[in-house]
């Protein structure tokens, strides 16, 4: 069982994605988990053959749990005595033998109720969540789980080939109660324990808004860039000049990460929120930036994230600019050490070549760990994500 933050203890296994026997490479989604952050899945770390499950469907297990056993290439068959056999139930996982491999999980879609055979369509409650969500009968929906069982991917699929329902439900999976109960949590502990200290930056970006008029004029919708890609990419080259600011507090010492994974905090209607990762973003161009953007912001409000991105984050970017905040001041999201938070752009009297006049100006804040920099290292972070902003064609 992954950790997906540090306010999270255990995970409930809601949905299998794969079958023992099947081959698997890294990255593929095996498993859904329920968290109070809603459901994530999972993913394998490592290519090889399912060899067996040690966690039952609907166990809540705690962190660092093993769900099931990888066997990689090319690694012998062990003896019958070395291979544990699958769990009933239990929460934890018994010790087991090289050269056995743990396969990572990734958190998905909770599950309302177990399987049934009592007159039902056998369904899982994951799927059954979605069906009821989208007003679908189980009864026209071939299942290819455990004896015709029903599972989530089957939903979905059915979903692809049916027309969609026009009601527009909250996000599937997510008990909004329980996600700001971690939320709190998590802020609580931050502020316990990080002595924060917040500066703020603004930042001249009528280049910016000329340069993206130019850019999106001859584009459709669906293609054109928003200021907050923008925002993000120049976040994540300073990051990565500034090391300082990205990665992990942990063990009363400091971590710096080896990649820039932004978090990228996503409000969910209802009151939720989630912050998960655009990986490598300081390497991605502005249009692929978007294009993931708005992918991941589209799944963390249907309540698909994946494990990855939700533990993969090294600093953490929020904008309240569309809700016409002037600034925000962010609480740090432990381990990381940074969140950098983005007002709206509004028109401000501008001294330019000496001269007062009118230009488009946007709020940029700092909250940072006291343990790990200062306000020098951090006024320079901020002037240098100022200065790429300023020049979004070499972004």
């Amino acid at each position: 069982m992954p950790s997906l933050g540090a306010d999270m203890e255990a995970g409930t296994l809601v949905e299998w994605l794969v079958k023992p026997g099947e081959q698997v490479e890294r990255g593929d989604v095996v498993a859904v988990v329920e968290t109070q952050k809603g459901a994530i899945e999972i993913e394998t770390f490592q290519p090889g053959r399912i060899e067996a499950f040690l966690v039952e469907l609907g166990s809540k297990v705690p962190v660092g749990t093993p769900l099931a056993l990888i066997r990689a290439e090319g690694e012998a068959e062990p003896g019958a005595a070395a291979v544990p056999p699958p769990l009933a139930g239990s929460a934890m996982a018994p010790a087991f033998a090289p050269p056995m491999r743990l396969a990572r999980a990734a958190p998905a879609p909770p599950i309302a109720a177990a399987l049934s055979d009592t007159g039902r369509a056998r369904a899982s409650p994951a799927a059954r969540r979605l069906a009821q969500a989208h007003g679908i009968d189980l009864s026209a929906v071939t299942g290819s789980g455990p004896a015709g069982a029903i599972i989530y991917a089957d939903v979905e699929r059915h979903l692809g080939e049916a027309p969609a329902s026009p009601e527009k439900p909250r996000p599937l999976g997510l008990d909004l109660h329980a996600m700001r109960t971690a939320i709190a949590a998590a802020m609580a502990r931050s502020k316990r324990e990080i002595p924060h200290y917040y500066l703020e930056h603004q930042i001249d970006v009528t280049a910016c808004e000329q340069w993206l008029t130019q850019r999106n004029a001859a584009l459709p919708p669906e293609r054109r860039l928003l200021m907050g890609a923008l925002a993000i990419k120049a976040t994540a080259l300073a990051a990565r000049r500034f090391p300082i600011f990205n990665g992990f507090y942990r063990d009363n010492r400091f971590e710096a990460a080896q990649a820039v994974h932004v978090g990228v905090a996503v409000s969910i209607r209802g009151g939720g929120l989630a912050a998960p990762a655009l990986h490598d973003a300081d390497q991605l161009s502005l249009d692929e930036l978007m294009s993931r953007m708005r992918d991941l912001v589209q799944r963390t409000r249907a309540g698909r994230i994946r494990g990855s991105e939700m533990s993969d984050p090294t600093i953490t970017v929020s904008s309240l600019g569309e809700r016409g905040v002037d600034a925000l001041y962010g609480i740090i999201y432990p381990p990381q050490v940074a969140i950098i938070g983005f007002g709206k752009v509004a028109p401000r009297p501008w001294v330019v070549d000496g001269a007062i006049g009118p230009r488009s100006v946007i709020t940029t804040t700092l909250s940072a760990d006291h343990r790990v920099s200062d306000g020098h290292a951090g006024a320079l972070f901020l002037a240098e994500i100022g200065k790429l902003m300023q020049e979004p064609d070499k972004l």
